[in-house]
């Protein structure tokens, strides 16, 4: 019979694997209005759990509020745009305002999702070239991306960089590193499995079987390449 894979454990919902509280319960985001336009002020720089960046409450001028990925350099007092023409560092302008080779973050990938480029600690991403009605976009990765015109952005890059240069040194350090986060930590391969705990597992060090999945598997048996198309190398 074997033993329950992680995922199976893990979809049961337990209290092992179960999110640590208050871990997501900040939206870190633009309004979704892409027409919104204010002016705001950095009332608060904290550090959040699910988040690897420093966060920024702005206080705006109509005394709404909002979160967003604290800047390098930014400090308590200091004015944040939003849809303004007005280059202050954290300021947040469609990406077609934007000068070329200008640093910017937290990048959306289309109009009004609210951010979903560069928002790691220490990312930075820089405006390539304007090419119509699209932008593009040189990522950390550096790997070029054409992003629309009236997707946002905020200039400068994300703080907190070099918090990933500093070695871990311990795994039980690195296993709360994850847990904080609620990710799954260590994973090892299925092959690297015993036979009860993976249907690839065992000593041969292969899979052993092919791993081609239905889709209507059981969840203890829905591992591989799940519905594919094709497997194997391509004949030429």
């Amino acid at each position: 019979m074997g033993k329950r894979l992680r995922q199976q454990r893990r979809g049961k919902g337990t209290k092992t694997y179960a999110k640590p509280p208050g871990t997501f319960d900040i939206s870190v985001n633009y309004p979704y209005n892409t027409n919104f336009s204010k002016e705001g002020e950095v009332i608060r720089i904290f550090n959040h759990t699910g988040h690897k960046a420093p966060l920024m409450e702005v206080r705006y001028e109509d005394f709404s509020a909002s979160f967003l990925v604290a800047p390098e350099g930014i400090k308590l007092g200091d004015k944040i745009y939003v849809g303004k023409n007005i280059f202050a560092l954290g300021s947040a302008m469609r990406l077609g305002d934007i000068p070329e080779g200008m640093a910017v973050y937290n990048i959306e990938a289309s109009p009004g999702d609210g951010g979903k480029y560069v928002r790691s600690a220490g990312g930075a991403a820089y405006i390539a070239a304007h090419l119509g009605m699209n932008t593009s976009v040189l990522l950390p990765s550096k790997s070029i991306v054409a992003i629309s015109n009236d997707c946002r952005a905020q200039l400068g890059l994300v703080a907190g960089g070099g918090m990933t240069e500093q070695p871990i040194v311990k795994a039980g350090k690195h296993h709360y590193m994850m847990h904080a986060t609620n990710r799954m930590w260590p994973t090892i391969r299925g092959v690297k499995s015993n036979p009860v705990d993976h249907p690839f597992g065992g000593k041969q060090h292969h899979k052993g079987k092919s791993s081609m999945t239905s889709r209507n598997a059981p969840p203890g048996r829905k591992v591989g390449h799940i519905a594919a198309r094709r497997v194997g190398r391509r004949k030429r």
